[in-house]
């Protein structure tokens, strides 16, 4: 069998986010994935490697080089590989553009989350964080909901502005706390090891998408956020005990392991119950998402051939 190669612009060219969503729902009613992750780091740098096995699905391996001083360079902060394996007999099916799974996925697992837990109506959408994922996040969340208005906070105002010129409608928020206030939807992607936003300002009704913490050290919501909203993650064993989100309040005794009220896996209770209540998602994107989304854009790549 020949190995696919994926490359991101003609890969993408297929692709669009609610049949990612499809592929996603569709991955969690397979048998539950297998995933390992390690980490190694060389501060301020990270080395990430996933690997997830899905019976009926195939394998994936992950590797992810964090460099954050990159930027400063002129360099990607984020780079690696991706390699996609059948399910049949552990061939090499693809080899898959890594920031073209990465785009999808991380900015795929938000919005998939926000289709159930946000309101339908949700029609101001707050972005803090004037990155790549932020860009991405602008993408997927205004083709889930297009009738939102946009708007970008990030600690640099220079950045925001600029994102701001690049993305059509959007709106630069002077005060954090202001556009908090005043969002449906505030979906964060900081590298913050400190809470930047505060449970104090939420609002009922609002859904808080958080994902730029990765490590057991970084954090974006602070412990009165956890305990006034309802909290939902991807995966339980990719975030419980990885990410300092959902660890540090855990470990400090803010919460409780019965706070996490779902993941992807228990379908039957990823959900809002009412209009007023506030539902917070942490984005963990273990490597099963990883083996979702290439598999997805494996079977587009395929189908448009």
């Amino acid at each position: 069998m020949s190995i696919t190669m994926i490359p991101f612009a003609q890969g993408e060219a297929n692709l669009d986010w609610r049949g990612l969503c499809a592929a996603f729902e569709t991955g969690h009613a397979l048998p539950k994935a297998e995933i390992a992750d390690t980490f190694l780091y060389r501060d301020p740098d990270t080395l990430l490697n996933r690997a997830a096995w899905i019976d009926g699905m195939g394998i994936a391996v992950k590797s992810a080089t964090i460099f954050p001083r990159n930027p400063d360079k002129g360099d990607a902060m984020i780079n690696g590989a991706v390699n996609l394996y059948s399910d049949d007999n552990g061939t090499l099916e693809a080899i898959v553009d890594f920031h073209l799974v990465t785009k999808w996925k991380t900015a795929g697992d938000s919005v998939f989350a926000a289709t159930r837990l946000a309101r339908p109506d949700s029609e101001t959408i707050l972005i803090v964080g004037a990155g790549t994922v932020g860009r991405n996040l602008w993408q997927a969340y205004r083709s889930l909901f297009p009738n939102a208005r946009f708007s970008i906070w990030n600690r640099t105002r220079a950045n925001a502005d600029k994102m701001a010129a690049d993305c059509p409608g959007m709106t630069v928020a002077d005060d954090l706390e202001t556009a908090v206030r005043g969002a449906d939807i505030v979906t964060s992607a900081t590298m913050s090891t400190e809470p930047l936003i505060k449970g104090d300002w939420l609002q009922p009704g609002q859904h808080i998408d958080l994902i730029g913490a990765y490590r057991p050290d970084m954090r974006e919501a602070d412990d009165t956020a956890m305990t006034r909203a309802r909290v939902f993650v991807d995966s339980y064993d990719t975030t419980v005990d990885h990410i300092g989100e959902i660890k540090i309040p855990l470990e400090a005794g803010v919460i409780t392991r019965d706070t996490l009220v779902a993941d992807y896996y228990e379908p039957q209770n990823f959900k809002r119950r009412s209009d007023d209540e506030i539902t917070l998602f942490k984005n963990g994107g273990g490597a099963h998402l990883d083996l979702m989304t290439s598999r997805y854009i494996l079977d587009a790549w395929r189908a448009a051939a």
